[in-house]
């Protein structure tokens, strides 16, 4: 009933920039936490930086001051800027949205992941 499409993902060189898209669609009444999380081969999976209720976002320690979220409400939309990538940036990253239907039942929905490969 909700729908992630991710956008942006791909190869970049070490240093490089990538800018990653989610946009929500659906029978959405309200979202209350969106954002993108990790995992790469043999790791558990981890945040990277999300909107929390009440619009505070938190990052991971990894992600501080080279990862940016970002939003767009009347878009459903949370972008990620990704800079200064580093080869253990390398993941699948996966969008994933919380809140609540039209029908005031509570969702969660991840979107299917978006390869980052961050190598020279």
């Amino acid at each position: 009933q909700v729908q992630l499409v991710e956008s942006g993902g791909g190869l970049v060189q070490p240093g490089g920039s990538l800018r990653l898209s989610c946009a929500a669609s659906g029978s959405i009444f309200s979202i209350h936490a969106m954002g993108w999380y990790r995992q790469a081969p043999g790791k558990e999976r981890e945040l990277v930086a999300a909107f929390s209720n009440g619009g505070s976002t938190n990052y991971g320690d990894f992600a501080k001051g080279r990862f940016t979220i970002s939003r767009d409400d009347a878009k459903n939309t949370v972008y990620l800027q990704m800079n200064s990538l580093k080869p253990e940036d390398t993941a699948v990253y996966r969008c994933n949205a919380e809140g609540l239907l039209l029908s005031r039942q509570r969702f969660v929905s991840w979107a299917q992941g978006t390869q980052v490969t961050v190598s020279s």
